[in-house]
């Protein structure tokens, strides 16, 4: 049960860590996610950047992204630092994980769900959850 729990969570850490470099590393990183951010935002990229007004508004998604990128990042490798097996024989740190990451699956499927509804992401999200339930399962079961 041990190795499920680490296994379950390893595959979450890199998840996260691969989301994050993606946000990092693509030149229009809101173009992820084209056709939710736009239904979300009532039109195209294209009119919200020929806007005069809106000309230095790809920097600043550009700045944003990165900077949510990172976040991401770190808590992939805290994820994965936390499911070592060391600290998996510790049952409270087991728990905690579980609440932590248990909050950021739930809450961010649910603000998908409610804010961008036909993002890939909604998929994503619900993969996590099944993740976090097999691993929750896990828990139960380890001695």
């Amino acid at each position: 049960m041990k190795k499920i729990f680490q296994i379950s969570y390893l595959v979450i850490a890199i998840t996260l860590i691969i989301l994050g470099l993606r946000w990092m590393i693509v030149n229009e990183p809101w173009l992820l996610d084209k056709v939710a951010n736009e239904e979300r935002l009532g039109m195209s990229f294209d009119q919200l950047f020929n806007n005069n007004i809106n000309k230095s508004l790809p920097d600043y998604l550009k700045q944003i992204y990165r900077f949510f990128g990172l976040w991401v990042i770190i808590i992939g490798f805290f994820v994965l630092g936390l499911s070592s097996s060391s600290m998996v024989d510790n049952s409270k740190i087991r728990i905690v994980l579980l609440a932590c990451v248990g909050v950021m699956c739930y809450s961010g499927l649910l603000l998908a769900l409610i804010w961008i509804p036909k993002s890939p992401f909604v998929y994503l999200g619900c993969s996590m959850v099944a993740v976090h339930v097999i691993t929750f399962y896990s828990h139960i079961k380890i001695p």
